[in-house]
């Protein structure tokens, strides 16, 4: 197994951009939440990552504060009837839960990758 000599991506650019931890440039994805079996550009097997409930956990705490949050002060601003509020927020958590999950976990790939605790073959 040989090491790579380029510095890792950017753990923030990485988590944020749902890019490949080694090189930054390729996409971790292959659909919604389906980590690639390799980065397209640099080759980096990523089919051992596992990012377990980490970024579940992350995403249910601070989504669902968020999402209180704006309940309540929706309701004291605004005041409107309970079938707005029913309509409303399984949408914004849905949606939510999604772009947060994608980022949570790329950041969590980015963070094991960046101390070597990624499991498989790092080499290209």
């Amino acid at each position: 197994m040989r090491e790579d000599s380029r510095p890792p991506a950017s753990l923030l650019g990485a988590a944020l951009l749902c890019r490949c931890p080694r090189c930054g440039e390729g996409a971790l994805y292959d659909g919604v939440l389906a980590v690639a079996a390799r980065c397209r550009d640099c080759g980096l097997d990523l089919r051992a990552q596992d990012a377990g409930d980490g970024p579940a956990v992350f995403v249910i705490l601070v989504l669902g504060a968020l999402v209180v949050l704006l309940a309540f002060l929706v309701q004291a601003t605004v005041a409107p009837p309970v079938w707005v509020h029913l309509l409303l927020w399984p949408v914004v958590v849905s949606a939510g839960a999604v772009l947060m999950l994608r980022v949570f976990k790329a950041g969590l790939i980015a963070l094991q990758f960046r101390h070597r605790a990624l499991g498989g073959d790092t080499a290209a």
